[in-house]
Order: structure tokens, then C-alpha cells, then sequence
């Protein structure tokens, strides 16, 4: 595949970080074939809108089938689902990967008429919420999340993702 992993930094164009920013180490991989997925200097502005410490972190976009084994192997799930988040140190810096499943990205889309790039932007802001320690299991922590993730879109100049399901 001609577009692997690549770690991005200043050197590929990257702006600089502005000073006292925390550090984001990033990787971007495409495991899909899917046209229309996200570039890296728009994956690198997404994930550093939502940055609150010091990460290192992988965004990797996959295909269906390995969304779906992905799924089943690490929440029991057997179907492929739009992101899931790996944390593998939640010290600082926080370390961990973001999976993005491009035909679920990309279904979900189009039946909530929403952008793709938007609806990527959405992901990659709730990934990285995930990875900094954010959830949704309990109705105060999910409206906490929810209202962080159009605030940071809001700034991103995108629209609210909940607008159409409140």
C-alpha cells in the first residue's frame, strides 16, 4: 500500500506547536482502501484540538473485517464499529491507538447526512476524549463528553454532531 505508517512531525510540514502546547507524538496509518479518508495534517489538527497532556498516538484506519475482529477480540462485539480506543499507558504521557472503520465511518455519514471529513473530525476528537480518560457509561459523564466534543468542534469551525439525535 503506498500510504503506511508515517510518523509526522515538523519535518513533514507540520506547524510548529505553540509554546507551553502539550506534545503530541502522531502516527497516522491507512488500513483501508476506502477513498475519501482523512489526511494527515487534518488528522494532526483534530487530534491536537482535543490534546489536554502530553500522548503519543496512532490513528489507524481499517477496513471492515479487521474493525470487525478487532471488535469481537476486545469488547466481544462480532461487527465492525465506527472507533475504538486503545489505551496502553494512561501515566503522561498518555499512549494509545485510535481505530477508525471507514465503511461504518462513512455508512453513518451519509445516513445522518453529515460531511465525511466532519464525521471523521467527530471520531477522532471522541477517540482522543477516550484516550485522556473521558467515557460515556454513566448520563452525567456522557453529557460532560458530549458537551467537550462540540465545544472542541465548535473551535474546528465544524458543526455539533448531536444537533439532529437531542
Amino acid at each position: 500500500m503506498s500510504r503506511n505508517a508515517q510518523r509526522e512531525g515538523p519535518a513533514t510540514g507540520a506547524r510548529p506547536r505553540r509554546p507551553g502546547a502539550p506534545t503530541l507524538s502522531l502516527s497516522v496509518q491507512y488500513a483501508s482502501n476506502a477513498r475519501d479518508l482523512p489526511t494527515r495534517p487534518q488528522v494532526r489538527r483534530w487530534a491536537r484540538a482535543a490534546l489536554e497532556g502530553a500522548a503519543a498516538v496512532t490513528v489507524r484506519f481499517v477496513d471492515a473485517i479487521e474493525g470487525r475482529a478487532l471488535n469481537a477480540e476486545y469488547r466481544g462485539r462480532d461487527y465492525a464499529t465506527n472507533v475504538l480506543t486503545f489505551v496502553y499507558d494512561d501515566e503522561h504521557p498518555r499512549a494509545g491507538d485510535i481505530v477508525l472503520c471507514a465503511p461504518v465511518v462513512r455508512k453513518e455519514a451519509d445516513a445522518q447526512r453529515k460531511a465525511l471529513a466532519d464525521h471523521y473530525a467527530h471520531l477522532v476528537v471522541h477517540g482522543m476524549l477516550h484516550l485522556q480518560g473521558h467515557d460515556h457509561e454513566r448520563a452525567a459523564d456522557a453529557a460532560a463528553m458530549e458537551a467537550r466534543e462540540v465545544a472542541i468542534l465548535a473551535r474546528l469551525g465544524l458543526p455539533d454532531p448531536y444537533a439532529d439525535v437531542r
